[in-house]
């Protein structure tokens, strides 16, 4: 029998929906539910390229908002923080003024995972730039900029737990 999922990643959701992760995990079809919903990745594998996804949504959606001034993939935010993606505002005098540095972080593990999840992540860092707290007023940008994003938030989790337990990565193979 594999152990319970960790707490962090399925924190806050209802016992019953937990519960029916883990059961699919045991029997497992959690890996055949996530592949036959997500077939393939993405193909942003550059911060180059991440650059240019990030500000294509930025601009669709946040167009007023402040200026990203780094887009990246980075292995630290995960070890470090615990978190899959930052953003970060970073004050430095520059001669007589003050000027903050806006960055977004994108854990590298989001080069091998599908497109659904790297959007929710962005669309999850970029909602930062208006709201720096997880509030109401933030999921509803959250969703404003991605309709689905509780379901594919779910489903991330869901798939980070499979990972935490297997230690096999779904889409690595598939890229």
């Amino acid at each position: 029998m594999l152990p319970k999922p960790p707490p962090d990643y399925l924190a806050g959701y209802p016992a019953e929906q937990t519960e029916n992760i883990t059961q699919q995990i045991e029997q497992g079809l959690l890996a055949e539910e996530l592949l036959q919903k997500y077939p393939q990745t993405h193909t942003v594998r550059t911060n180059k390229a991440l650059y240019a996804y990030v500000m294509e949504i930025k601009n669709s959606h946040l167009r007023k908002s402040e200026q990203l001034d780094r887009v990246a993939f980075d292995s630290k935010p995960h070890i470090t923080h615990k978190a899959l993606g930052l953003h970060a505002h970073k004050s430095r005098l520059q001669g007589a003024s003050l000027r903050a540095k806006r960055e977004v972080i994108v854990s590298t593990l989001f080069k091998d995972m599908p497109p659904e999840f790297l959007r929710m992540m962005v669309v999850h860092e970029l909602a930062h730039l208006k709201s720096r707290e997880h509030d109401k007023g933030f999921y509803q940008l959250c969703c404003n900029m991605e309709p689905d994003y509780h379901e594919l938030e779910f489903d991330l989790r869901s798939y980070l737990t499979l990972l935490e337990i297997t230690n096999k990565p779904l889409w690595s193979s598939l890229s």
